[in-house]
């Protein structure tokens, strides 16, 4: 029960041909184009289909754009997405585990972790990630995290559930259920089921971050950290964007490699 099983029943609103993943591409071109950053070189993590790197590059003009993804056939959208943009950045596909970052590209002027992708990413994990995107970063390089806050929305809004209709379709209904919790990684263990006929569709362990919690750990990596809220960017298709500036980049490989072994 891989990822890609999970993702191929979980879809995200990142196909190109969604009618709703083309009102979201444009809304994150709006959002760039609204930022205060320079970039030739766009490194997207966790990258899907590209549509938040290729939305960013179309925004930005960048030269050149790198989609870092662990499941290599939904990267090939890219070029539809390149395609509605309507540019022809130098595009570079790389199948792999973000958390192996520095051994995978070299050095990139924007980093974007896009599509609220925070919960796959335990507190370990989540170190080795905000250190390794900090050495690859050019010495001006900023690293922009599409999130929301779901301590704030499922210990005060009171919406989580042991048992959770995750999607629907004409197909099939994906529920997910609680399974337990590992005190040590800090990650609650969830199942994924398919009806009818009740069948496991995958076994997550899933961290539920807060955005304060991410925003103190990029502080250490970067020497500016900022939150942009939906009221701040006015684009519905959007949530919060954490913003880090300035990597510091001798903390950073430092803490990286230490972090190769953790707990």
């Amino acid at each position: 029960m891989s990822l890609e099983e999970f993702y191929r029943h979980f879809r995200w609103w990142m196909d190109p041909d969604d009618g709703r993943a083309l009102r979201r591409f444009n809304a994150i071109v709006s959002f760039f184009e609204g930022r205060d950053v320079e970039a030739s070189r766009v490194l997207d993590l966790c990258a899907g289909t590209g549509i938040a790197g290729v939305a960013a590059a179309k925004a930005l003009s960048a030269p050149e754009l790198t989609l870092v993804e662990a499941r290599a056939e939904d990267m090939k959208k890219a070029w539809k997405w390149l395609e509605i943009a309507g540019i022809s950045p130098k595009l570079r596909l790389v199948a792999g585990d973000v958390l192996d970052l520095p051994s995978l590209v070299g050095e990139h002027d924007l980093a974007l972790l896009w599509g609220h992708t925070m919960p796959h990413f335990d507190p370990f994990e989540a170190v080795r990630l905000f250190s390794g995107v900090a050495s690859v970063l050019s010495d001006d390089g900023a690293f922009f995290i599409e999130e929301t806050d779901r301590i704030k929305r499922f210990l005060y809004g009171s919406a989580y559930k042991d048992f959770l209709v995750e999607r629907r379709t004409q197909d099939y209904t994906l529920v997910s259920l609680h399974e337990g919790y590992d005190v040590r990684r800090g990650v609650e263990r969830r199942g994924y089921y398919r009806l009818p006929g009740f069948e496991k569709v995958a076994g997550m362990k899933l961290r539920l971050w807060d955005l304060a919690s991410q925003l103190a750990l990029g502080r250490i990596f970067f020497r500016e950290a900022e939150l942009v809220t939906p009221s701040e960017h006015g684009l519905s298709e959007v949530s919060e964007v954490l913003l880090f500036r300035g990597p510091k980049k001798g903390i950073a490989r430092g803490v990286y490699s230490e972090f190769q072994n953790s707990l």
